[in-house]
């Protein structure tokens, strides 16, 4: 059973940045691949950016391409998401996820296996 633990959000004026993390239970942090998506009132839950295990490759919404860096830290077991230049469409309830397999696309929240409980941002404009 993998745990993960987001945390970072907060309140943040328009133009402003955040850094959340996402901290896992387990000896093999390091063979996940690890998802940040998020959810908006009234919305469905959507991908924003993944950062894979081998040679840790990033791919990004491209909505947030260009502004959010995801990194990862695997000494400390976490997962960072670094978000610039946040706007008012930003606002949401920011999810990290785990997937135990290797491959997969990554861009979509059904191949994940494991979830955080979730750490809220707000952009004000």
């Amino acid at each position: 059973q993998v745990q993960l633990v987001e945390s970072g959000g907060g309140l943040v004026q328009a133009g402003g940045s955040l850094r959340l993390s996402c901290t896992a239970s387990g000896p093999t942090f390091s063979s996940y691949a690890i998802g940040w998506f998020r959810q908006a009132p009234g919305k469905e839950r959507e991908f924003v950016a993944y950062i894979r295990t081998s040679g840790g490759s990033t791919y990004y919404a491209d909505s947030v391409k260009g502004r959010f860096i995801i990194s990862r830290d695997n000494a400390k077991n976490t997962v960072y998401l670094q978000m610039n230049s946040l706007k008012a469409e930003d606002t949401a309830v920011y999810y990290c996820a785990a997937r135990v397999l290797y491959g997969g696309t990554l861009r979509h929240k059904e191949e994940y296996d494991y979830w955080g409980q979730g750490t809220q941002v707000t952009v004000s404009s």
